[in-house]
C-alpha cells in the first residue's frame, strides 16, 4: 500500500511542477507584466471545465533540468459546448520559443483537430525558434506549417496574438483565418535591435509591428483592448461557423421576427435625395439583419468596404458592404485584398454571402495604380467567381463600372439580385459622362447656357441610363424592391437557396492561377 502511496505522492508533485514549470521565476516574471499564465488563458477562453490538456508533463529527453511542457501548452476543450483544440505559448518556459518537443505537441494537436473535425485556436506569445535547438527548430516549424494548410478551409482556426510574436513564429498566425490581438501586442520578423544593427534604422517596436500597425495594413482582424476581450471576440467569431467544412454552420433563434417591422420602415425614407449625401452603411446593416448583430472583420483597415458576420431568419451569413463615409464606397487595393480574403473564407465554410452595394466604382489615381489595384482587384474578381455558396445582393444607390460587376452581380455569380428603386446602374455616374460624352456639345453651348444645358443632360442620363428599370427589364437583377421589404426578401432569397449545390462545370485542371 506504502509503494502505491509514494508513486501517488510522486505523481502529485510531478503534476504541481508541471502546472508551473518555471516556479517561483516564472510566476514573478507574469506578475511584473501583469498578465495570467498560458493554462488561464486557455480558462479565459473556453467553457468552465471543459479543458483537458495534452502533453503536460512533455519535455526534452535527457535533459536533467529541462522543463514541462516545453513552452507550450495543448488541449481540447468547448466554447459555447462545441469542441475546440487550443495550443497556447507559454513565455516563461524558455520564452515561448520552438524546439522539437514543442512542435511535437502541437503537431499533436493539430492532428487531433485534423483527425477529429474540430476548430483550432492558438494563443501566440512566442520569441520565435529556440537559438540553441538550431535546425531541429526551423523542421518543426515546417511541420507545423504543413499541418496548417491540412487543416485551412477544413477546420476554422482562429489566431490570438498577446505580447510578443517574433521571427518565424509570425508565420503561424498568419497562416490562420482570422488574427486578433491586444493592443499592446506586437509581430515582427526582425525586431527593432537587428534592423538598427544591419541597416542603421531607428523604428520602435510599436511603429515596426503594433497591432495598430499591423490592423492598419490588414494584417491583424482585430484588435481588443484587453485579453478577455480578445477571448470574447475569438468566441463570438466561432458562433458563426461550423466546427468544419463537414457540417453546416449553427443556427440560432430562428423566425424571428416574421413580419414588417418599424425598423424596417425606416429604410424606405432612409437614401439621401443627393448622390453627393453619404451615409453609414451600418445603419442599414443594423436593420436587414436579425436582432441587428454583427461581427465585423478588419474594421480598422480599408473601412470604405464593410466585412463581417451577422444572421438571417437564425443562420450565419457572411456580409461585403460598401461604406459611402469612406472614399464614398469606391473600391481600392486594400478593400480589395480584404474582400477576397473574408469571401473565401465564407466559402470554404458554407456561410451565404451577401452583397449590399452603393459605390462609385474603382478609385482613381497614381497611387492605386502603382499599388497594384488591377493586380489586386483581380483577386476580389476570382474570389467572387469561384464561391459556390448561395449569394444574394442588394443595391441601394450607386452600382457603377467595375464596382457594379464585383460587389456581386448576376453575371460573376449572384444567384438572386435585388435592387432599391433608389438605385443607379451604369457604366458611370451622371457627371461623369456629361465630362466625356457630353464633351462637344457643352464647348459649343453659349457659356451663359452651359451650367442649365449641363442639368439637362445629367438630369436625362439619371432617368434614362442610370436605373434600376433598365436593369430589370434585361434580367440583369431579378427584382426592385421597397427599402422596407429588404430584410424579408433576403430571408426569402436564402431560403430558396438553402439546398443549392456547386454547378461549376467539369475541369481537368490541376488548379487556378490567382493573379498575385
Amino acid at each position: 500500500m506504502s509503494v502505491t502511496r509514494d508513486k501517488l505522492d510522486h505523481l502529485r508533485d510531478i503534476l504541481e511542477l508541471a502546472a508551473e514549470p518555471a516556479g517561483e521565476t516564472g510566476i514573478a516574471k507574469r506578475k511584473s507584466k501583469g498578465i495570467p499564465s498560458a493554462r488561464e488563458r486557455v480558462q479565459m477562453l473556453l467553457d468552465p471545465g471543459s479543458f483537458i490538456e495534452l502533453g503536460a508533463l512533455v519535455r526534452k529527453p535527457g535533459g536533467g533540468e529541462a522543463m514541462y511542457g516545453d513552452g507550450v501548452v495543448t488541449g481540447r476543450g468547448a466554447i459555447d459546448g462545441r469542441p475546440v483544440v487550443v495550443i497556447s505559448h507559454d513565455q516563461t518556459v524558455y520564452g515561448g520559443s520552438v524546439s522539437e518537443m514543442f512542435g511535437r505537441k502541437v503537431e499533436a494537436a493539430m492532428a487531433f483537430a485534423f483527425n477529429n473535425a474540430c476548430p483550432v485556436v492558438c494563443v501566440n506569445d512566442s520569441g520565435g525558434a529556440r537559438i540553441q535547438d538550431g535546425v531541429t527548430s526551423l523542421a518543426w516549424y515546417a511541420n507545423m506549417c504543413r499541418w496548417q494548410e491540412d487543416l485551412s478551409g477544413y477546420v476554422p482556426m482562429v489566431a490570438i496574438m498577446l505580447g510578443k510574436c517574433a521571427a518565424g513564429s509570425v508565420y503561424g498566425p498568419i497562416n490562420m483565418d482570422v488574427l486578433v490581438a491586444t493592443k499592446d501586442s506586437y509581430m515582427f520578423v526582425t525586431g527593432p535591435e537587428v534592423i538598427r544593427a544591419v541597416t542603421g534604422s531607428e523604428v520602435t517596436a510599436e511603429e515596426l509591428g503594433g497591432a495598430e500597425a499591423l490592423q492598419a495594413n490588414g494584417t491583424v482582424h482585430h484588435v481588443a483592448e484587453t485579453e478577455e476581450a480578445a477571448f470574447a471576440w475569438a468566441r463570438d467569431y466561432l458562433s458563426y461557423l461550423p466546427t468544419s467544412c463537414l457540417e453546416q454552420p449553427p443556427v440560432l433563434n430562428p423566425g424571428l421576427e416574421p413580419e414588417l417591422t418599424d425598423s424596417d420602415r425606416e429604410l424606405d425614407r432612409f437614401m439621401p435625395d443627393s448622390d453627393k449625401v453619404g451615409y453609414d452603411m451600418h445603419d442599414i446593416l443594423l436593420r436587414i439583419f436579425d436582432d441587428g448583430a454583427f461581427h465585423e472583420l478588419g474594421a480598422g483597415s480599408a473601412q470604405n468596404l464593410i466585412t463581417g458576420f451577422a444572421r438571417v431568419d437564425g443562420r450565419p451569413v457572411g456580409v461585403v458592404a460598401n461604406q459611402p463615409l469612406v472614399l464614398g464606397g469606391a473600391l481600392d487595393a486594400a478593400c480589395s485584398d480584404k474582400a477576397a480574403h473574408f469571401i473565401r473564407l465564407c466559402d470554404a465554410f458554407h456561410v451565404p454571402l451577401i452583397y449590399v452595394v452603393d459605390t462609385p466604382g474603382v478609385l482613381p489615381g497614381v497611387d492605386e495604380e502603382r499599388n497594384h489595384v488591377i493586380k489586386r482587384g483581380g483577386r476580389m474578381f476570382r474570389a467572387l467567381i469561384e464561391a459556390t455558396v448561395p449569394i444574394v445582393t442588394v443595391v441601394t444607390r450607386k452600382a457603377y463600372g467595375g464596382g457594379y460587376a464585383v460587389m456581386g452581380c448576376k453575371q460573376l455569380g449572384a444567384d438572386i439580385s435585388f435592387a432599391w428603386p433608389t438605385a443607379r446602374l451604369a457604366v458611370m455616374g451622371a457627371e461623369s459622362m456629361v465630362s466625356i460624352v457630353g464633351r462637344k456639345q457643352l464647348a459649343v453651348t453659349p457659356p451663359d447656357q452651359r451650367a442649365a444645358v449641363r442639368g439637362q443632360m445629367i438630369d436625362f442620363y439619371n432617368a434614362t441610363v442610370a436605373t434600376p428599370w433598365t436593369a430589370a427589364e434585361r434580367g440583369y437583377i431579378d427584382a426592385v424592391i421597397e427599402p422596407s421589404q429588404t430584410r424579408l426578401e433576403i430571408r426569402k432569397a436564402l431560403r430558396l437557396l438553402r439546398d443549392k449545390t456547386s454547378t461549376r462545370r467539369s475541369n481537368p485542371r490541376k488548379h487556378n492561377l490567382f493573379p498575385m
